[in-house]
């Protein structure tokens, strides 16, 4: 598989969040957050400061979702990124 342009493929990363004062909030709630986590399974043929393995966060209102040989993938652009871990 490989994305074309700017686009970059993705596995959302289901995480758990606690808070400071630690409070653990459940996945629903983690899902009403605008960023969501990720790791990059393939970037697109010109997306640059991004590599393969990366973990990031993104703007999911922006992403899209795919099933790609019986497998889900969320399809990003390059420009909803937002942080590169």
């Amino acid at each position: 598989m490989k994305p074309i342009g700017k686009y970059i493929v993705v596995v959302p990363i289901d995480e758990e969040v606690k808070t400071e004062s630690g409070l653990i909030l459940s996945g629903e709630d983690v899902n009403q957050f605008r960023y969501k986590r990720g790791v990059v399974v393939e970037p697109g043929t010109e997306v640059r400061n991004i590599s393969k393995g990366d973990k990031l966060y993104f703007d999911k209102a922006h992403s899209f979702t795919m099933i790609i040989k019986d497998a889900q993938y969320t399809i990003i652009r390059e420009s909803d990124v937002v942080v590169v871990e």
